[in-house]
């Protein structure tokens, strides 16, 4: 009998590679986070037996615009005070501070030198028992942070863990590993009928030589000919498209010196437009906001909270951030007072109109009542700024000729609108038939 090759050999290898695959996979599945230990004990309770829950609202109502728990804001941090001053002291210091100062007493003195003699507001509303809730809540062990999962490595960007634990790529690998296998497969199937032909003494009939295709394709002239118009139409159509892009920077989106998230200003806090680009309602240009316009919220918040965070951006990230602002306009957190020692931030623009062209920010904003997403897009989704529209000539005519003109309230445009409105037999009348089409409105 003849030998056509070891079949023991080629059915070894096969189950051993599908016995790597399958270990691979019962591996990658059993690899789950360890759960969270958490400790239910409740936290001790505060020396004033006051309400903890109670006193974190009034806390927030309260005190959280000048003092944090763990940090100096305006005012001292706040968690463990009642380790250092007595209650009775407390007490008046909390319902009036400035009767206290001014009585000489020593503590209340050095309080106030050692916090740039901040005047701290009176709460004369607060009756004792709600100051022992507010105690109670700062007295409270600071959370520790919770351990991390099994293996300590943090979610690698571009992979979304599944309901097993298992990232898309380890799926990915592992779909790559089968089909090497089975390329490997298919590849010591025809070795083996390869031996077993020859061992039969089986001729394969040779293939006949044909005529490549691009030897066929050149003989046809016709072909050739209709072939050479398309490519010359199609060349042309990709050329004039590129052509028309240039000076287009829609969905341009640079990465700035300070990471700055409308999203999270605009849309989560619900900050209106204006409130930093104020120029916008009064002048032609919207103007970047002065960095005293971010201090004015930031002075007091050095950090994002926990829930802000990303998959893209962790609270770490967004810290970064803000003291990249206190660097910038020279602010010192600890000390709660400008250093003199600023750095210019050299924001990159985003939206840049040729210089012959006039657009003004106050005649479309205040006057024409547009609202800012109309150019700019929802800038309220955006995590980084970028250009929504072309801002070609042809995009802003296309709009002068859809837009109505705003005539409430503006009785300017009365007696035109009047006229007009007769002229065209319409009655609103649009930016295009009120000159908004006219060269010297935007050239001049």
């Amino acid at each position: 009998m003849k030998k056509v090759g070891n079949h023991n050999s080629i059915s070894r290898k096969l189950f051993l590679g599908l016995a790597l695959s399958l270990i691979f996979s019962l591996t990658s599945f059993a690899q789950e986070a360890a759960p969270a230990v958490t400790d239910a004990a409740a936290a001790p309770a505060a020396a004033t037996g006051g309400d903890a829950v109670k006193g974190k609202e009034l806390f927030n109502a309260n005190c959280a615009a000048c003092h944090k728990l763990d940090a100096k804001a305006t005012g001292p941090a706040l968690r463990g005070v009642a380790g250092k001053y007595d209650m009775p002291w407390l007490y008046k210091w909390i319902k009036n501070s400035s009767d206290l100062i001014k009585s000489g007493d020593a503590q209340a003195v050095k309080v106030f030198e050692e916090n740039n003699k901040a005047v701290m507001s009176a709460f004369p509303q607060l009756s004792d028992a709600d100051i022992d809730n507010i105690i109670a809540y700062t007295s409270e062990p600071k959370a520790e942070a919770p351990a991390p999962a099994a293996g300590g490595a943090e979610a690698v960007p571009g992979t979304t863990p599944s309901d097993g634990g298992v990232s898309n790529n380890i799926i990915l690998g592992a779909l790559a590993l089968v089909m090497v296998i089975l390329v490997v497969m298919l590849f010591l199937v025809n070795q083996v009928l390869s031996k077993v032909a020859k061992a039969n003494g089986i001729v394969t009939v040779p293939k006949t030589p044909t005529t490549p295709i691009w030897k066929a394709f050149a003989r046809n002239q016709f072909l050739v000919l209709v072939t050479s118009i398309f490519l010359l139409l199609a060349s042309a159509y990709f050329v004039y498209g590129y052509l028309m892009q240039v000076g287009v920077d829609q969905d341009y989106a640079p990465i700035q010196p300070i990471h700055y998230s409308h999203k999270i200003h605009a849309g989560d806090n619900e900050i209106n437009c204006k409130y930093c680009h104020s120029a916008a309602r009064v002048s032609k240009n919207a103007g970047i906001p002065s960095l005293n316009v971010c201090m004015n919220c930031h002075k007091n918040i050095a950090e994002v909270a926990e829930t802000t965070a990303t998959p893209e951006y962790s609270k770490a990230f967004y810290d970064e951030q803000i003291q990249k602002l206190y660097t910038a306009v020279g602010w010192d957190k600890t000390t709660q007072s400008y250093t003199g020692k600023t750095q210019p931030v050299k924001w990159v623009r985003i939206h840049n109109l040729p210089d012959f062209v006039y657009f003004n920010h106050s005649q479309h904003v205040t006057v024409a009542g547009i609202e800012c997403q109309t150019c700019h897009g929802p800038v309220q989704e955006y995590e980084i700024q970028k250009q929504f529209a072309p801002l070609t000539m042809g995009w802003c005519i296309d709009c002068h000729r859809k837009t109505d003109v705003k005539m409430e309230g503006n009785e300017y445009y009365t007696k035109i609108h009047d006229e007009l409105s007769k002229k065209y037999g319409v009655d609103k009348l649009t930016a295009a038939q009120m000159g908004g089409l006219e060269c010297g409105k935007c050239h001049y």
